[in-house]
């Protein structure tokens, strides 16, 4: 069945080929800056500044299209075609605005542009990939792309199925097995397929339809029975339908057919962020520069999750994976909830994360997103110190009670500053280290709220690139 663009049609799921004939209109003489300074937010404020165009501009270098670019990340607001159509005709982008929708410009004198769009208004949905995977799509047309999940009726050990409620991908319990050897606890390194684990499930690297995934297959480390572990699958797939941005974590699909139930994400092939800091494996120190860019663009992601009104409540160096690029994914949703209004404060009696990150309240039972501050303002200690949040083999053994020896005056930052940092960027450390301890404040409304500690870490990457 084919599935023609709607006013109504979201423009995250535009398919790859409407994308670059869009691209083919606005990247030239730089268009996309007229629609990018034309968004605005829901306050009536321009959504993206002067950094957020800069940022564009670079995909340029990259080989990436910043018109894609552009609309990848406007499209995690949940905006439509006719949203996009209505910008681009208020810009004079005629021809764009009829690719999308042919009827929306009637008085239009570019008739071949409107021959051209009847064939592509159309498409099946087996072309049809969303735009949330535009940036690890290869650069062939859309005829020869491969797409990573086939629609089909049924399930075999060799298809699988597109949920129509979650729009992810349903895998068949015995496809996943075999793409990952039975689950070979090997370590990648020693030739098996196992990349890490946590409280909740061990991750494997996996092909599928050629493509290179990370499989979490489900297990219970931790004291927690099986329906409160079915209830973090649960709650992992509802959060990645609803928060699909560039800093959260690609969930492709899932299979719940047996008792094991697993979740398929977009492989990060430079592992989390506590891996790189910690040099595993031997690897190298990040460097400063782009440290202060995995933070900002952490922040990116926790504040659209806080934009959206939901907490993800357990924000760690652990969470935070880095794709080729070294550009940050939050991960691990299954914690994750709804809290209505940003200032509300839910109370449960389950207090779950991982205490070395957890604020006072949260220790409580308290729900709220000024507990995602607090973690933030852990991990950025870590990005400076290049030390874990919990050492028991270390004085003091929790990494954020280094805030407090400092303002005690019993050390300095100096004391704790990783030595793989260069000395020539220790005022930038000093203005990390000053924000961290911002958000580590023990009453959660003295805490900044994510959109001050994106802006503060915005003008530390201005002024490093400089």
């Amino acid at each position: 069945m084919s599935k023609s663009i709607t006013p109504s049609t979201y423009v995250r799921c535009l398919n790859f080929g409407i994308l670059r004939q869009l691209a083919d209109f606005l990247d030239p003489q730089e268009g996309w800056k007229k629609i990018a300074v034309d968004i605005k937010k829901p306050s009536g404020e321009d959504r993206y500044n002067q950094f957020h165009i800069r940022r564009f501009e670079g995909c340029v270098q990259m080989g990436k299209s910043p018109t894609c670019e552009l609309l990848f990340d406007w499209g995690t607001t949940n905006c439509t075609v006719n949203d996009l159509v209505e910008l681009l005709k208020r810009n004079e982008f005629l021809a764009a605005a009829t690719l999308l929708l042919p009827d929306s410009v009637k008085d239009s004198e570019n008739t071949d542009y409107v021959k051209h769009s009847d064939n592509a208004v159309s498409w099946t949905s087996r072309n049809t990939i969303p735009i949330h995977e535009i940036h690890v799509a290869s650069e062939c047309s859309a005829e020869k792309m491969e797409v990573p999940c086939s629609v089909s009726d049924g399930q075999s050990e060799k298809s699988n199925s597109q949920d129509s409620e979650t729009g992810f991908c349903r895998f068949s319990f015995e496809e996943l097995k075999k793409s990952t050897n039975n689950f070979d606890d090997r370590p990648v390194s020693a030739g098996g397929r196992k990349v890490g684990e946590g409280g909740f499930g061990v991750v494997y690297k996996s092909t599928i339809n050629s493509r290179t995934v990370a499989v979490k297959k489900l297990t219970a480390f931790v004291d927690i029975s099986i329906q409160e572990l079915k209830d973090q699958f649960d709650q992992e797939i509802k959060t990645m339908a609803k928060c699909r941005h560039e800093n959260l974590v690609e969930l492709i699909g899932f299979s719940n057919d047996s008792d094991n139930h697993c979740l398929v994400y977009v492989y990060m092939p430079n592992g989390s962020l506590l891996d790189r800091l910690t040099c595993l494996d031997g690897t190298p120190p990040l460097s400063w520069i782009t440290r202060c860019n995995i933070a900002l663009g952490m922040a990116h992601g926790v504040s659209f999750l806080h934009e959206n009104n939901h907490t993800h409540r357990d924000i760690k160096s652990a969470n935070i994976l880095l794709n080729e690029n070294f550009v940050p994914k939050i991960s691990d949703f299954g914690l994750a909830r709804a809290c209505g209004q940003l200032n509300n404060t839910v109370m449960t009696e389950r207090i779950v994360g991982t205490t070395a990150y957890m604020a006072p309240e949260a220790l409580r039972g308290e729900i709220t997103i000024k507990s995602d501050i607090f973690s933030f303002g852990v991990v950025l200690l870590e990005i400076i110190t290049g030390l874990p949040a919990l050492d028991e083999t270390r004085e003091p053994q929790l990494l954020l009670d280094v805030k407090e020896e400092i303002e005690d005056e019993e050390k300095t930052i100096e004391d704790y500053i990783d030595e793989n940092i260069e000395q020539e960027y220790s005022h930038t450390v000093e203005e990390m280290f000053s924000l961290a301890s911002r958000c580590l404040h023990q009453m959660k409304n003295k805490r900044p709220v994510i959109n001050t500690v994106q802006q503060d870490l915005e003008k530390m990457v201005s002024i490093l690139t400089v």
